[in-house]
């Protein structure tokens, strides 16, 4: 499919969240997980990734020697976002993240920043506005809009 899009001059999007008997609940958000998830997507042409939020988890034994050996800092949201980013061709793709559950305004605000200071394009954040009243829901894009451009 994404080989057609690009004939056709579309650009492709890929929701990349792993999944399978190989991965385990705590696995579908590990960082090393998540950020092999998103380099997939880019190996085969995504112009635009998403990726859920990573944890500070690591799965695989393997990931953890070489993160303790190349030094990648993983310990901060921030940190695991621009490592997503770093995985996709270091930061040649646009990487937006999910935003997970309905939860309080300030943990999107923090999600939010995370992002864009770990070099981010943005976050999808569907549930967490819409299921709020009209009012709120545009204070929080406003504020989110803020927080993306560097004034919040």
């Amino acid at each position: 499919m994404r080989e057609e899009a690009a004939a056709k001059g579309v650009a492709s999007v890929v929701w990349s969240y792993p999944r399978g008997e190989g991965i385990t609940k705590d696995g579908e958000t590990a960082i090393d997980v998540s950020a092999y998830a998103a380099q997939i997507a880019a190996l085969i042409g995504a112009h635009i990734i998403k990726v859920k939020l990573s944890t500070e988890h690591i799965m695989q034994s393997e990931a953890q020697k070489a993160f303790d050996k190349g030094g990648i800092d993983v310990s901060t949201q921030t940190a695991r976002v621009r490592e997503v980013v770093r995985s996709c061709f270091n930061g040649r793709r646009i990487v937006v993240f999910s935003g997970g559950a309905a939860k309080g305004a300030d943990s999107v605000y923090d999600d939010a920043r995370a992002i864009r200071d770990g070099g981010g394009n943005g976050s999808i954040i569907g549930r967490n506005s819409f299921q709020r009243s009209r009012e709120d829901a545009l204070a929080m894009l406003q504020t989110l809009i803020d927080i993306y451009k560097g004034k919040a």
